[in-house]
């Protein structure tokens, strides 16, 4: 394939990368399913949490298996359309899909807070960095309750996790995944310092909360 034919391809597949992330699985559920805008309700966000909380356990599984599988799929395009690219570039499409996820074309370039979809991404570029992602995020809300400070809490440590593997691309997109999902919590962050931020129904912290009432 010549130069100009392999950059052409590669446009091509970003673009696809971002609509493929740009999907709203969260709004789709709700209307399809639910005849529901799930953007009217609850925290207004199209993400796994609000899914749970307005939806219920099944959309909200549902949502959150979809967001992680567009995550996954963006990332492996320059992998499965044979581009001959580094194995770094998995991060660049992934990160595409994260933008379409947070500021979808569909809606308006609205969206979610990405946390679902990164997760996909990193399953693509590193399964067992994945794992010990996932494992960090839920111990961390299994202790705070809080599917936000989970998100915000798990990327400093997953991060940190990152300087394990000497892989400066893998670091330098925590660190950007980071400071951008930090950037979508502000409403949260407020919450929190309020003593306000919604709880989800386990965990240590929502123990303690019950019984001090």
């Amino acid at each position: 394939m010549s130069y100009g034919g392999i950059i052409l391809k590669f446009a091509v597949l970003i673009i696809l990368a971002y609509l493929l992330g740009a999907f709203p699985s969260g709004v789709i559920v709700g209307q399809i399913f639910f005849k529901k805008d799930i953007r009217q309700f609850g925290s207004g966000n199209i993400g796994t949490t609000n899914t749970f909380r307005v939806l219920g356990r099944t959309a909200g599984i549902v949502v959150l298996a979809l967001d992680i599988l567009k995550g996954t799929v963006a990332a492996s395009l320059p992998v499965w359309c044979q581009l001959g690219l580094p194995h770094y570039f998995i991060l660049v499409f992934g990160l595409a899909a994260i933008l379409g996820h947070s500021f979808s074309i569909f809606i308006k370039f609205s969206g979610g807070k990405a946390v679902a979809t990164s997760a996909g991404v990193l399953l693509a570029y590193n399964p067992q960095f994945f794992v010990i992602a996932v494992s960090t995020f839920v111990l961390i809300m299994l202790i705070s309750s809080m599917v936000s400070m989970a998100s915000m809490l798990g990327m400093i440590l997953i991060t940190i996790f990152s300087f394990y593997y000497h892989d400066i691309f893998l670091t330098l997109t925590a660190v950007l995944l980071t400071i951008f999902i930090f950037y979508r919590h502000r409403a949260n962050i407020k919450r929190i310092r309020q003593g306000t931020e919604n709880l989800v129904p386990f965990g240590w912290y929502y123990h303690q909360q019950k019984k001090k009432k």
